[in-house]
C-alpha cells in the first residue's frame, strides 16, 4: 500500500528502503553518543534512485527488543519522542537516547507529553511517547482520548512491571493496590485501536509490527505495554539484517460502486443552480485535500471549511468563502451555504459543537455527505468502500463549472472593518489583540488554537498561504494546546508556531513551557488574562469560574533561570502590544517570546455569546 510519508515521498511499505530528505540523512550520518556498552551499532547508505531522490538504505542488525521498536518509530517517520521517566522504563529508555535520528524529549508531566504526541503527528503524520507503568499510563490517558477523537496515529509506550511477576498474585507500587495489573490495559482499550502486552519475547516482534500497522493503517493511537526486563535482551526475531515490511491492510475503492456514486453526484450538482463545497476535518485522515482542492479548482464552487477544518484547505483560493459553523459562520459563508440547493460535504463531522448544538440549516435533502470510505445520498442510497480521494478525482472529471454560488458571494459580502482604533493609553481590548496577531501572520508560521473565546477569533484570521492552524474541537480539553504547541514545533523547527491562549488554560498545564526553552523553540505565547474561564462564564456563570492571578511573565521567567531564550512582556494597551509584536518579530526573532495581554473580565467575542447561549440551551433541556 502507497503510505504518504512526511517529507511527501511515498514508500509502497516500511520496509528497510525509506525515501528521507538529505538534511534527515545528514543527520543520522552523525556519530551517535555513546550511552552505554550494550549500544547498537548502525550503517547507512545512500544510493540514487531513478528520480534523482536519494533515499537512505538501513543495514542495521537490531538485536534487542528495545533497538528494534527504536528502529521502527524511526521507519515510520517518529524522530522526537516525548517521554516522562519512570522505573518500568528506564532500560528502554536508554536504547531511545542511543537510536540515531530519534531524539527524547522529556517532559514535565505525562499529560502534557501525550499532548505533544498529539501536536506532532498533526505535523508529521504519527507520534509517539512512553512513560512508566499505571501512574503515568493514567496521567496520559486523557491526551490519548483526545488524539483518538482527531483520528491522530499515536503510538503510546508504557514501561511494565518484570514479566515475572505477571500471575504472581503480588501487590506492587505503582497500582491499585490489587494483584492485577490489568487496570491500565483495560482503560486504554477505549481509546486505542489496538493493545499489545509484552511480557515475553517470543511474541514482541510480532505485536510491535501489529500495534505499528494498526496505527497507521487506522490513524489512531495504540498501546504497547513492555516488562521493564525485556527491553535488553537479545532475540533471534530481532536480529534480520532487514526489516520485515509492515503488514498495512488498506481499503480498495468498489469501481463499480465508485461510478454509480459518481453519476448520482454529478447529476444532482450539474442540475443545481449554486452549488457549493464544504470541506471537514477527515480530509487529513482520508488524505483527500490534495483532491478536495482539484475539486474546487475544476468545478468554481464557493468554497467553505467546517471550524476543525480551518487551515486543511488553501484560504487564498480563488473562491474560498469561510468557516461554515452555523450561526458562528465567517460573514455571509453561513447565508451562502444555507441558501445553496445543493452541496457536497466532503469530510464533516456533524457533532455538538461542530453543528452549534445541531442548529445547522444547510439542506440536508440536497446534501451529498462524503466519509473516509463511503458516499452517503440524500434520502437515498449510501456506496462503499469507496475512499474520499477517488470518489472526489472521479467526480472533477465530471462536474460543470458553476460560479454563481461564489457570484452571490461576492455580491453580497461587505469588507470587514475591523476594530475601531484605540484611543491613546484606552484599556486593550481582545479584537484589538488579533487584529495584530493577523498583521504578524506569515506562511513560516502555524497557529495552535486553544479552548475558549481564542476558537472564534482564530477562526477569523485569514491564514496567509503555508501558514498552519490546529485546535482541539470535539474533544476540547482544556490545556491541550501548550503542549501540542510544544510537539508541533518539535515537528516543524522551519516553522514559528503561535499560541492563542487563556489563563485558565494555562494554569492547567504550564510546565512544558521548561521544555520548549530546553529544546530552544522560538514560539510566540499570547497569553490572554481576563481573570477566569470566560467560555464557561457565557455558559453559565458562578464564583467557581473566576481564577487565581498568577504573575505569568514572572513564572515564565523562573523557569527560563537565564538559560536559553526567552523573553516576556505585559501589555495593558494597543502601543504596548504593536512594540511588543516588533520585538517578538524583530529583535527577538530567535527567541520563546511570552506576551501577556491583560484584558477585561467581560471582554469576549459576539461568537462565543452565541455559542454560550446554544450550549446553555442545549445543557439545560428537561429530562424527557
Amino acid at each position: 500500500m502507497p503510505i504518504n510519508l512526511e517529507n511527501g515521498f511515498q514508500a509502497e511499505t516500511f520496509s528497510s528502503t525509506i525515501p528521507m530528505p538529505m538534511a534527515a540523512v545528514r543527520s543520522m550520518l552523525k556519530p551517535p553518543t555513546s550511552n552505554g556498552s550494550y549500544k547498537p551499532q548502525s550503517k547507512l547508505q545512500t544510493n540514487n534512485c531513478n528520480n534523482g531522490v536519494e533515499i537512505v538504505e538501513s543495514m542495521v542488525t537490531p538485536s534487542t527488543l528495545g533497538h528494534y521498536l527504536a528502529r521502527r518509530l524511526v521507519q515510520i517517520g517518529v524522530s522526537d519522542i516525548f517521554s516522562v521517566p519512570g522505573d518500568s522504563n528506564l532500560v528502554l529508555l536508554d536504547y531511545f537516547v542511543a537510536e540515531k535520528g530519534l531524539n527524547l524529549v522529556g517532559c514535565c508531566s505525562e499529560l502534557n507529553a501525550g499532548y505533544a504526541a498529539d501536536g506532532y503527528a498533526r505535523r508529521r503524520g504519527v507520534g509517539a511517547c512512553v512513560v512508566t507503568f499505571t501512574v503515568g499510563g493514567l496521567s496520559l490517558i486523557n491526551a490519548i482520548a483526545g488524539a483518538y477523537s482527531e483520528d491522530l496515529p499515536l503510538v503510546c509506550i508504557v514501561g511494565a512491571p518484570n514479566s515475572n511477576e505477571y500471575g504472581s498474585n503480588k501487590i506492587l507500587h505503582h497500582t491499585i493496590g490489587l494483584p492485577d495489573f490489568s487496570q491500565e490495559l483495560r482503560c486504554f482499550q477505549n481509546v486505542t485501536c489496538y493493545q499489545a502486552v509484552i511480557n515475553n519475547l517470543e511474541d514482541a516482534q510480532w505485536e510491535i509490527d501489529t500495534a505499528i500497522s494498526k496505527c497507521l493503517e487506522q490513524s489512531k493511537p495504540v498501546y504497547i505495554s513492555i516488562s521493564c526486563n525485556l527491553a535488553a535482551i537479545p532475540h533471534p526475531s530481532f536480529s534480520m539484517k532487514q526489516f520485515l515490511p509492515l503488514s498495512i491492510s488498506s481499503k480498495q475503492t468498489n469501481q463499480m460502486g465508485l461510478e454509480m456514486a459518481v453519476e448520482m453526484a454529478a447529476q444532482l450538482l450539474n442540475t443545481a443552480v449554486k452549488p457549493v463545497m464544504v470541506g471537514g476535518k477527515k480530509l487529513r485522515v482520508a488524505k483527500a485535500q490534495a483532491a478536495f482542492v482539484e475539486l474546487a479548482d475544476v468545478c468554481d464552487y464557493a468554497v467553505a471549511v467546517t471550524p476543525s477544518a480551518k487551515g486543511m484547505f488553501p484560504e487564498n483560493h480563488r473562491h474560498f468563502i469561510g468557516t461554515y459553523w452555523g450561526s458562528l459562520s465567517s460573514a455571509f459563508c453561513g447565508e451562502t451555504v444555507e441558501i445553496a440547493d445543493a452541496s457536497i460535504f466532503a469530510g464533516a463531522i456533524f457533532d455538538e459543537l461542530e453543528t452549534v448544538g445541531y442548529s445547522l440549516s444547510y439542506k440536508k435533502n440536497k446534501a451529498i455527505i462524503v466519509e473516509s470510505d463511503r458516499v452517503v445520498f440524500p434520502n437515498g442510497p449510501s456506496f462503499g468502500p469507496i475512499l474520499m480521494k477517488d470518489f472526489l478525482r472521479a467526480l472533477a472529471k465530471r462536474l460543470k463549472p458553476n460560479p454563481t454560488a461564489y457570484e452571490n458571494y461576492t455580491r453580497i459580502y461587505i469588507p470587514k472593518s475591523g476594530p475601531t482604533q484605540s484611543e491613546p493609553g484606552e484599556a486593550l481590548r481582545v479584537n484589538v489583540l488579533f487584529k495584530h496577531i493577523q498583521k504578524m501572520l506569515s506562511g513560516n508560521m502555524a497557529v495552535i488554537s486553544e479552548a475558549g473565546d481564542s476558537w472564534f477569533h482564530c477562526q477569523k484570521l485569514e491564514l496567509p498561504r503555508s501558514c498552519g492552524f490546529e485546535m482541539q474541537l470535539v474533544y476540547a480539553s482544556i490545556g491541550w494546546s501548550l503542549g501540542a504547541t510544544l510537539g508541533y514545533a518539535q515537528a516543524s523547527p522551519e516553522d514559528r508556531v503561535v499560541l492563542c491562549i487563556g489563563d485558565g488554560s494555562f494554569q492547567m498545564a504550564p510546565q512544558d513551557l521548561s521544555t520548549m526553552l530546553r529544546l530552544g523553540q522560538r514560539n510566540i505565547i499570547f497569553l490572554i488574562n481576563n481573570g477566569g474561564y470566560t467560555i464557561e462564564v457565557e455558559i453559565h456563570d458562578g464564583p467557581y469560574n473566576v481564577i487565581k492571578n498568577w504573575d505569568y511573565t514572572g513564572l515564565v521567567e523562573a523557569m527560563h533561570n537565564q538559560t536559553g531564550n526567552c523573553w516576556t512582556t505585559k501589555v495593558e494597551t494597543e502601543e504596548e502590544l504593536v512594540k511588543a509584536i516588533e520585538m517578538a518579530t524583530g529583535d527577538k526573532n530567535e527567541c520563546l517570546c511570552f506576551i501577556e495581554a491583560i484584558v477585561h473580565r467581560d471582554d469576549t467575542s459576539k461568537e462565543l455569546l452565541d455559542f454560550g447561549n446554544k450550549l446553555a440551551a442545549t445543557n439545560s433541556r428537561p429530562p424527557k
